[in-house]
């Protein structure tokens, strides 16, 4: 039986155990997948207790993908390069950790070598996101409110040459977008867009839409919802926590008609 949880704080909000819930559902697998509020200071304790009461994973996330890694057994290359990691899971007696954040940006970021690519944010997602992109593209503009996070963006993305551009800098001309900071950081900036030829991807999903996303599909820009994200990276978790291999793109469909109102 599968006994899983999506750890963080705050949690109240998470959508990750109606789409966990539904695919177990939807495989005929046996679980249990709750929402569970641990905070940094609370995690080391509640982590060395998670084998002794039979856990087959975890989803993480704020403020908790940075310091999980390093109780964990066996940490993937890449969880390591973009120092987050927001999938623990448990194979026998030791505990692993992963990014499906990575794996989820890989599958929906569409870009060429050329594409005039900006992030906003230099978090774990942010991290996950230029990690996706490193060798795809030649440069990204990382905006942020304190420059001493790029290094941790080109150790995640070696192969990039990233650029710091204060939060206020012109987004009119870029390619793809991906908004990576939490509700309301970056709502003061938002009316200095005024084109979008583009992709947004807008990191958060509650509230919805965000003023960013509001605005840059009303100025005829395609937007990628948070909504999307968390699905898209919750297929390959499902993948992990259930052992059972399934069409992603019907599940895909099917996940995201399940949050659709939410």
């Amino acid at each position: 039986m599968i006994k899983a949880a999506v750890l963080g704080s705050p949690i109240t909000h998470s959508l990750s155990p109606k789409i966990h819930k539904k695919a177990y559902e939807i495989l005929g697998s046996v679980g249990e997948y709750t929402a569970i509020e641990v905070d940094e200071k609370i995690f080391p304790s509640f982590f060395s207790e998670s084998a002794k009461n039979g856990w087959t994973g975890f989803s993480l996330t704020m403020p908790l993908k940075e310091i999980a890694i390093g109780y964990c057994d066996s940490v993937s290359e890449t969880a390591l390069r973009i120092n987050s990691a927001n999938t623990l899971y448990r194979l026998e007696s030791e505990w692993h950790a992963t990014s499906t954040d990575y794996l989820a940006f890989a599958n929906l970021l569409k870009v060429s070598q050329d594409s005039k690519v900006a992030i906003i944010g230099g978090g774990g997602t942010a991290r996950a996101a230029a990690g996706a992109l490193n060798s795809k593209v030649g440069k990204i503009d990382v905006l942020l409110r304190s420059p001493d996070r790029l290094i941790g963006m080109a150790k995640a993305a070696p192969e990039v040459s990233l650029t710091h551009l204060e939060m206020s800098a012109n987004l009119d001309s870029y390619d793809l977008i991906i908004q990576s900071t939490p509700v309301n950081v970056y709502d003061s900036y938002v009316n200095n867009l005024k084109n979008a030829q583009g992709t947004l991807v807008e990191c958060l999903y509650k509230p919805w839409p965000t003023d960013f996303a509001k605005r840059y599909s009303e100025l005829g820009g395609k937007v990628i919802s948070g909504r999307d994200l968390l699905v898209e990276q919750a297929l390959f978790q499902i993948e992990i926590f259930t052992g059972k291999t399934f069409s992603f793109d019907s599940m895909r469909t099917q996940l995201l008609s399940h949050v659709s109102k939410d």
